[in-house]
């Protein structure tokens, strides 16, 4: 499937599309458009739920398309904006500016050079206490491990949301959360379907209100690996 035909400055012929979801990003959005553009990155859809500032604004003059979501949910916001892709790979991460735009590309290579279905960005490993909270590390280790247990899977960071994946795979999904944990479940499925790797990144700083609800979505979460077994 490789040639060096070229697209999006990349030595081979695959179209990449990137799905972001947004509530109040106006402070980084664009920068985040401008980052994914500069890394190939031909289609940039934005689903956005009730932002009150200028978040759709600055994303439709960057070049992106804007779908409003008036329904809260990140997995509703994902599947809202993945039945409008047109790309053979396609990249998700927040809006807010926390996950590496410049690791894209890389991922984006090993994906294809590698023949690999599914990357996620993996926090752990390089995390800090000034970006990922002590709070936050024990919750995601214990989803983990609840991951593996119900799942035989191995994961190091189940809720990351930064992939790097290929849209095929996608259509082959099974049922996938609306909520927070539509981060874990497309994961869990990745590595039933293909070939699922994780890669190491550094978390940023997030300087916007967070949209986690630290205990509610965990536990949630939690309870959602549980139905997510029953019903597989």
């Amino acid at each position: 499937m490789i040639d060096d035909t070229g697209t999006g400055n990349y030595p081979f012929n695959f179209k990449l599309s990137a799905v972001i979801p947004t509530i109040n990003e106006e402070s980084t959005i664009g920068e985040i458009i401008d980052d994914l553009k500069n890394s190939g990155v031909l289609e940039i859809i934005i689903v956005d739920t009730n932002s009150t500032d200028r978040t759709r604004e600055i994303a439709r003059e960057r070049g992106a398309k804007v779908i409003d979501q008036p329904k809260k949910g990140y997995g509703r916001a994902y599947k809202t904006g993945l039945k409008e892709v047109t790309g053979d790979i396609i990249i998700c991460m927040d809006g807010d500016g926390t996950y590496p735009t410049n690791m894209v590309r890389p991922f984006v290579e090993i994906l294809v050079y590698d023949k690999v279905d599914f990357i996620s960005g993996d926090r752990m490993k390089l995390r800090t206490d000034k970006n990922y909270t002590t709070l936050h590390y024990v919750g995601n280790s214990i989803l983990n491990r609840v991951a593996g247990l119900l799942f035989k899977i191995s994961i190091n960071d189940s809720q990351s949301g930064m992939w790097v994946f290929r849209s095929e795979l996608y259509k082959m999904m099974g049922k996938l959360s609306d909520k927070m944990s539509f981060s874990e479940d497309i994961k869990i499925e990745a590595i039933r379907l293909g070939t699922f790797i994780e890669i190491p990144i550094r978390y940023g700083v997030r300087i916007t209100k967070p949209k986690l609800k630290t205990w509610r979505d965990g536990f949630s979460n939690l309870f959602n690996l549980f139905v997510k077994r029953v019903n597989t």
